[in-house]
């Protein structure tokens, strides 16, 4: 098993920036993909972004050339640079990891609020 433990989450004004980190513990080496999602209240939980073993990454439209995802597997982190913030992306994010089984793992989530 995974277990993941996200940070990083706050309020901030629009336009500002926030990092989240997850932080990776368990079966690591069995990890093929970490990502994020995020859901917003009332709404469903929606995908972010992703990265593979390999450094392929994925953003959803909303977030392409505002937030970048990273990764260190040394440190078992993965982190999301979130910029240019806008009120819309208000929401609990969500960490997950996937492995090459199938098996999936979810953080307890983390809030951003973007506010002024």
């Amino acid at each position: 098993q995974v277990q993941l433990v996200e940070s990083g989450g706050g309020l901030v004004q629009p336009g500002g920036s926030l990092r989240l980190s997850c932080e990776a513990s368990g079966s690591i080496s069995s990890i093929s993909e970490m990502g994020w999602y995020r859901q917003a209240p009332g709404k469903q939980r929606k995908f972010v972004a992703k990265i593979t073993n390999d450094g392929s990454r994925n953003y959803a439209d909303s977030v392409k050339g505002r937030f970048a995802i990273s990764r260190d597997i040394a440190n078992n982190t993965m982190t999301l640079q979130m910029n240019s913030l806008k009120p819309e992306d208000t929401a609990v994010y969500y960490c997950y990891s996937l492995d090459s089984s199938g098996n999936g793992y979810w953080g307890q989530g983390t809030q951003v609020t973007v506010s002024s």
